[in-house]
């Protein structure tokens, strides 16, 4: 067991989780970043919109902000999986999967958000090499191309005029019911987007860029990339062990400074917002940082007034 009893916890290594640690760090305090090294993006060969580092690799963007963090001597890194948190604010407990036991005085979930099985055939190979989730992400990339559109409903109707500032040339697969009303698909129609319900039967590429889509009823769709809605789930089931409240889309529930429902517990990034931007997960994470350090410092402050 590891005797130090540490000001932060940060669990998450991705972008939030490392400025967080940046900021703790730069504020004095002693904290220990945890991650287990399997970041959603790392499917993905670019990271864009980061200012300055439009165009990283998104491995080489955690290796520049590691190798700026360690110059601060409060902040330590641990790549592994947690497997526990437990107790309350000023006296949690963080055990790792190898069974190394942490003590620390506030907890910071960085925990993102991962994906959950991608069930149409094919879309594996092509995912984050000509398939993409965020057209601020990746649209550029794709400006102008032929796309195609998996997504249904309410959302589809959303990201279909999104989409159009990048490319005109795109059809909406809805891979099964629609989802749509007679509105929407007028809407759509009287734009010139063409529409299909039928389910998708494969995605055909070539060294990861997108051939075409194929549908169950044989229609054969010709694209250059694909966007799509992922089914997601939050990347650690731990703030709920801790009691930490969670909203119907399973982001965990915080207040402006970062604070979740249970005392001494922070959380940033995606885990806490359907906005998935790499800076901006980057910037919440160091507002968490400012607010739980500012809790330390305001906690100190009484018990030697």
């Amino acid at each position: 067991m590891d005797k130090t009893l540490y000001d932060a916890v940060i669990i998450g290594g991705g972008p939030a989780g490392l400025n967080a640690a940046l900021m703790l760090g730069r504020a004095r305090k002693k904290a220990v970043v945890i991650d287990e090294g399997k970041p959603r993006n790392r499917v993905t060969r670019e990271a864009h919109g980061f200012l300055t580092r439009d165009g990283i690799p998104p491995g080489e963007l955690r290796r520049l902000a590691k190798e700026q963090i360690v110059r601060y001597p409060g902040i330590t890194f641990i790549e592994e999986a947690v497997q526990s948190a437990a107790g309350a604010d000023g006296h949690f407990q963080i055990t790792t999967a190898k069974g190394i036991t942490l003590r620390s005085k506030k907890l910071l979930f960085t925990v993102g958000m991962k994906d959950q099985p991608l069930n149409i055939p094919g879309l594996t190979e092509v995912y984050g090499r000509s398939a993409f989730v965020c057209p601020y992400c990746d649209g550029w990339e794709l400006r102008d191309e032929p796309l195609v559109i998996i997504s249904r409903g309410a959302d589809a109707m959303h990201f279909i005029p999104l989409i159009s500032g990048w490319t005109d040339r795109f059809t909406l697969c809805t891979n099964g019911p629609d989802g749509l009303t007679d509105a929407d698909r007028e809407d759509l129609r009287q734009h010139g987007v063409p529409l299909h319900d039928a389910k998708i039967r494969s995605i055909e590429s070539e060294d990861g860029i997108v051939r075409q889509v194929v549908l169950e009823d044989g229609t054969a769709i010709s694209c250059r990339g694909i966007f799509f809605r992922p089914d997601l789930a939050i990347g650690s089931n731990l703030p709920q062990s801790l009691g930490c409240q969670v909203t119907e889309t399973g982001t965990i529930i915080v207040d402006e400074l970062g604070r979740t429902t249970v005392p001494g517990v922070f959380s940033a990034g995606d885990a806490v917002t359907m906005r998935h931007q790499a800076i901006a997960a980057a910037s919440s994470g160091a507002m968490a940082a400012a607010a739980l350090n500012n809790e330390l410092n305001l906690e100190a402050w009484r018990r030697n007034g």
